[in-house]
């Protein structure tokens, strides 16, 4: 055999042997996650599962192609959209207009407070770095004073008419028609208008009564003093069952708490949503004149109809403030799963981009950024709403892997990623993965609403490989100390076995 065929016949022979080493690792990575996945009790519900290498093929899939309920993992289609689409330091104004004559330091008429669509009148941070400049807003109430302030700089001291909440800048329907009507109660499923404060919640605290027999204590910020509250609680003995709940009047004017509480019990805080954003805003932005200085004489009211004072926004306003830019919506939404600035952001997409700032117009949007631009099947998605809340979201583990490898190469990246939970260290993640070799390599977004649990990011594998996964459990039983360590070894069984350099 000469030179040249002993070469041939030895890089065929290299060829042949390598050839089931290379393909060894895919296959491992088959066994491993089918074993896992096909155990009880996993066995009993619906997995689906897309892992793609860095190079976007599919390393693993389980119904990889199949619609899947998402829950919050619903939240990376608007972000990844917004982020998309508009500029990181995109901001909205929330003006102040006159409906009548401002003379003599006094408006003539009703005094309109109008929004658009900024979620960040809220006390929070929007950042992991929380000590960073301008990273925390402590006070919820600031935007409103600096408006405040504005207006008595003008000389202004006094509103003859009414105080107008408007949030006429979006659709007049509030609340999705497909949250439960439960949840409506509480912060994850606040209304949705153009104007909203301390995301439209109020912060209600409680902590066990004195004695057994005795009332819980109860109270609620902010209180603007026309909300009411009625204590029907009792103080129980140390150890027993607690049953303590919130509700609501159907008036909308009243909050009433029931149920027990047991005997040294630590403090705790629930939030629970108002009706209406629209007042609950006008209603803070009143506190804020007063202190200011500047007296209403009328009602304090609101509105959705965008015919109402339509003439008054011709004018120019009498004060102004600009939101924290875009960047700083995306973060709660990613970080802490903030459910009402993920709806507020879905019909700003509607209103910066399609007919309206509605639910209909901003899913319009979102579907034909999926399709257009990041290219995704039409079939493999079917959205209600921005958040996730809404059972009937349907977003196949295929899908989500795709937009997250889009997302990865967008010039946004920077701004999407900066508010995606990191393992033990972040976000939704900061207790997940501790004490695993994942500690600081997994940044995915988590999700959970009734029977299902999502996660879906990226894993930096020891090789130094970058791994695109979605994760979706759909249809089980099981309490999250169960499901919750599954996903999270499943992501760990991921990159087993990828050795570094």
């Amino acid at each position: 055999m000469g030179e040249r065929a002993r070469r041939a016949a030895l890089a065929l022979g290299l060829l042949v042997a390598a050839a089931p080493l290379a393909a060894q690792g895919p296959r491992d990575l088959a066994r491993r996650l089918d074993r896992r996945l096909d155990q009880p009790p996993f066995d009993r519900q619906l997995w689906g599962v897309a892992v793609l290498d860095d190079r976007g093929m599919l390393l693993y899939g389980r119904n990889a192609d199949r619609l899947f309920m998402p829950a919050s993992n619903t939240k990376l289609v608007v972000t990844a959209a917004a982020a998309a689409l508009l500029p990181g330091d995109f901001t909205v104004q929330t003006s102040v207009y006159a409906a009548g004559p401002v003379a003599n330091g006094a408006v003539a008429g009703d005094l309109v407070l109008y929004g658009r669509g900024d979620p960040t009148f809220s006390s929070r941070c929007y950042a992991v770095d929380t000590t960073a400049a301008g990273a925390c807003q402590r006070d919820a109430m600031a935007p409103l004073r600096a408006l405040a302030a504005q207006l008595a700089r003008r000389g202004i001291r006094r509103v003859e008419g009414d105080l107008v909440g408007d949030g006429s800048y979006f659709e007049p329907q509030l609340v999705h028609p497909s949250w439960e009507a439960y949840d409506l109660t509480w912060w994850y499923a606040a209304p949705v208008s153009g104007l909203g404060f301390n995301d439209n919640a109020i912060d209600l605290a409680f902590l066990p009564g004195d004695s057994v027999g005795a009332p819980a204590k109860v109270a609620f910020t902010p209180d603007f003093g026309d909300l009411a509250l009625e204590n029907r609680t009792v103080t129980v003995p140390a150890g027993s069952e607690e049953t303590i709940d919130f509700f609501r009047t159907p008036d909308g004017t009243g909050v009433y708490a029931t149920g027990t509480v047991a005997l040294g019990g630590r403090p705790r805080t629930e939030h629970l949503a108002l009706p209406d954003p629209n007042l609950f805003a006008a209603r803070a932005f009143r506190a804020a004149l007063a202190e200011a200085g500047i007296a209403v004489l009328g009602r304090t009211l609101a509105t959705t109809d965008s015919t109402d004072y339509a003439l008054a926004r011709h004018a120019p306003p009498l004060a102004e403030v600009a939101s924290r830019p875009l960047r700083d919506w995306l973060f709660p939404i990613l970080s802490t799963s903030q459910n009402w600035f993920a709806e507020m952001l879905l019909k700003q997409l509607g209103r910066q981009f399609g007919a309206a700032g509605s639910w209909e117009e901003g899913l319009r949007v979102e579907r034909r950024f999926l399709v257009d631009s990041v290219g995704i099947d039409s079939t493999q998605f079917a959205l209600a709403d921005g958040s996730g809340l809404a059972a009937s979201n349907l977003v196949s583990p295929l899908a989500f892997a795709r937009l997250l490898r889009y997302m990865r190469a967008h010039r946004s990246w920077p701004a999407f990623s900066a508010g995606l939970p990191v393992a033990a260290q972040s976000g939704t993640l900061r207790t997940r993965f501790r004490g695993t070799p994942l500690e600081g390599k997994v940044r995915a977004k988590t999700g959970s609403i009734a029977r299902t649990n999502t996660l879906s990011g990226y894993v930096e594998a020891p090789d130094g490989h970058l791994l695109t996964f979605s994760l979706q459990a759909n249809h089980h039983a099981l309490p999250s100390r169960v499901i919750l360590p599954e996903l999270d070894s499943v992501v760990v069984d991921l990159v087993r076995g990828r050795k570094g350099h």
